[in-house]
C-alpha cells in the first residue's frame, strides 16, 4: 500500500528536518521544498494528500499558493510564529486546513496532518461534493431567500476544514442548526456532534463537563468522566453560548485550542484530542472584549469563519415556505396531520416582525395546532410588544401620582418613591420587574434583558408563559 505522500514547504533546514522525520516515523512519504519555486515545481509533478506550509518564505509569500490553488491541490497546513498570527486567520479564510504556532508539539502536529490526509481520502474530495443551487432546505435549515443561500454555500465552503467557526446572530435563528449542519456536510460526520451550552452549566462544572475528570478530583466526583471534548474527539465540539464562559476558563480553552491537548481535572496526564470546533452566541464579540468579559486572543482563535445568521424577518418570503413545513410537521408529531394554515393566520405572519425568530414561529404554531377547533389553523401571536401594552395597569407602583405631601411618620410606614412588595410572592414581583423593564425600554425585549441583566430568550419564554395561563380557564380570577 502506498504512503500517503506530504509536502513540507519550510525554509529553515532544521525545522524541515525535524518535521519529516516525525512524519516518516510514522508512515508518511515526505518530500522538502525550502522556497516558492520549489514548493510551486513539486506541487507541478506529484499529488500531494497534504501539505505543511511556512508564510515566510524567502523568495514569496507562502499565502500565494492557497490563493492559486485548485480541486486537486493538497490540504495546506500553516505553520507560523505567534507574531503572524493573524495571518495564519487570513489564510484559514481562503482555504487552509488548520494552522498550527511554532514551536509544533509532535502530537498536535502528527494529529493535524492524519485530519488533512484522511479528509483527502473522503469522497473523492471536494470535487465530487454536490453543490447547493437555489435549494429550499438544507441540513436542517429552511428557506430559499439570498441571504439563507449564502449561508449555505459558506457551510458547503468551510464544512471540511478544521477552521474554528463563530456563529453569530439573534436568539431564535438556527445557531446550533448550523453547528449540526457543518458537522453533517464535512467529512467528521461520522464521528460525534457534541453540543455544550456554556451558559446553562455553573462556572464550577463547566471546565468538567468539557474536559472530564478523574474520580475523586472533587465532592461529588464518584467516577471517572471523559467530558465533551473527548467524547467529540473525530468529530466536532460545539460551545454555544461561549461568551458566558468564565475568564479562568477561557484560558484553558485557548491553551486547548493551541495544543490539541486536554488535562482532565484531577488528572496530571495530558491527552490529545481531535475535535472541529463550533462556538455561537447572540452577544456582540467585539463588545465583550471591549468591556473585558471576553478574550481577545481567544476571539481571534475562534473567529476563524464568521457565520452570521439573518434574523427572520430579513428573510422575505421564507417565512410562509417555513409556516407551512413547520405546520405539516407539527401537524404529523400532533396526530393532527390535515391541518392548514387559514389565509388570515398566513397574513398575520406576514405581518409580524418576529423578534424571537424561528424558535418564537414554532412555537406560535405549535400552539395553533394543538388548540385547533377544525383544520383551518388560526395562529394567535404572542407579541412581547402587544402583551407589555395588554400587562400594562399604569405607572409602576412605586411612582407616586399622589400630590406631594409631608414624609411618612409611622414607624412602618414604606418611603415615598420605594416599591411596596408586602403581600407579593417572588414570581409576582419577577413579574412585575419584568413588564416595568419592558415598558422602560417602549417594549425593546432586548433592552429589557440587558437592562435586567439576563437572555432575551427568558423575557420571551415568561411572556409566552403569562400569555398562556391567561388563556388557561384554570388561572382565570375567581
Amino acid at each position: 500500500m502506498a504512503k500517503p505522500e506530504v509536502l513540507i514547504i519550510e525554509d529553515s533546514p532544521s525545522l524541515a528536518l525535524g518535521y519529516a522525520a516525525q512524519l516518516e516515523e510514522a508512515g508518511y512519504a515526505i518530500t522538502v521544498a525550502g522556497t516558492l519555486a520549489e514548493a510551486r515545481e513539486a506541487l507541478r509533478g506529484s499529488s500531494y494528500a497534504a501539505a505543511l506550509l511556512d508564510l515566510q518564505l524567502p523568495d514569496g509569500d507562502g499565502l500565494s499558493l492557497l490563493e492559486k490553488r485548485n480541486d486537486n491541490s493538497p490540504a495546506f497546513i500553516v505553520i507560523t510564529s505567534d507574531g503572524s498570527l493573524s495571518r495564519a486567520i487570513a489564510a484559514m479564510r481562503v482555504g487552509a486546513f488548520d494552522f498550527l504556532v511554532k514551536p509544533v508539539a509532535g502530537t498536535r502536529l502528527l494529529a493535524t496532518t492524519r485530519a488533512a490526509v484522511d479528509q483527502a481520502k473522503v469522497s473523492g474530495a471536494k470535487k465530487d461534493r454536490t453543490k447547493t443551487s437555489d435549494k429550499t432546505s438544507f441540513h436542517g435549515f429552511i428557506g430559499q431567500s439570498p441571504v439563507m443561500q449564502q449561508v449555505y454555500r459558506t457551510i458547503e465552503q468551510v464544512a471540511d476544514s478544521r477552521a474554528s467557526v463563530f456563529v453569530t446572530g439573534e436568539s431564535g435563528t438556527g445557531k446550533e442548526v448550523t453547528a449540526e449542519a457543518l458537522h453533517a456536510a464535512s467529512s467528521r460526520n461520522r464521528g460525534a456532534f457534541v453540543a455544550i451550552n456554556c451558559g446553562a452549566i455553573p462556572e464550577n462544572l463547566l471546565e468538567s463537563e468539557l474536559f472530564g475528570h478523574v474520580k475523586g478530583a472533587f465532592t461529588g466526583a464518584v467516577e471517572n468522566r471523559i467530558g465533551a471534548a473527548k467524547a467529540a474527539d473525530g468529530g466536532t465540539l460545539f460551545l454555544d453560548e461561549i461568551c458566558e464562559m468564565d475568564l479562568k476558563l477561557q484560558v484553558k480553552l485557548l491553551r486547548f485550542l493551541q495544543t490539541g491537548m486536554i488535562q482532565r481535572v484531577g488528572s496530571s496526564r495530558a491527552e490529545p484530542v481531535d475535535v472541529r470546533i463550533v462556538c455561537a452566541t447572540n452577544r456582540d464579540p467585539m463588545r465583550e472584549v471591549a468591556e473585558g468579559r471576553f478574550r481577545e486572543d481567544l476571539l481571534y482563535r475562534l473567529n476563524v469563519i464568521p457565520i452570521h445568521l439573518p434574523a427572520l424577518r430579513e428573510r422575505g418570503d421564507d417565512i410562509l415556505l417555513l409556516a407551512d413545513r413547520l405546520t405539516a410537521t407539527i401537524g404529523k408529531e400532533e396526530g393532527r396531520p390535515e391541518v392548514q394554515l387559514s389565509v388570515s393566520s398566513r397574513s398575520r405572519i406576514l405581518g409580524h416582525s418576529w423578534p424571537g425568530n424561528v424558535r418564537e414561529l414554532q412555537n406560535a404554531l405549535r400552539r395553533a395546532v394543538v388548540t385547533a377547533a377544525d383544520s383551518q389553523i388560526e395562529i394567535a401571536i404572542a407579541n412581547p410588544r402587544a402583551a407589555a401594552a395588554t400587562f400594562e395597569v399604569g405607572p409602576e407602583p412605586w411612582a407616586s401620582s399622589a400630590p406631594a405631601g409631608p414624609e411618612p411618620t409611622a414607624p412602618n410606614a414604606q418611603p415615598t418613591g420605594e416599591p411596596s412588595f408586602e403581600g407579593m410572592t417572588l414570581a409576582e414581583i419577577e413579574r412585575m420587574a419584568i413588564e416595568a423593564a419592558i415598558r422602560r425600554t417602549n417594549g425593546n425585549i432586548t433592552k429589557a434583558a440587558k437592562n435586567l441583566g439576563v437572555n432575551p430568550s427568558t423575557i420571551y419564554r415568561k411572556l409566552e408563559k403569562w400569555a398562556a395561563q391567561a388563556d388557561d380557564p384554570r388561572f382565570a380570577d375567581p
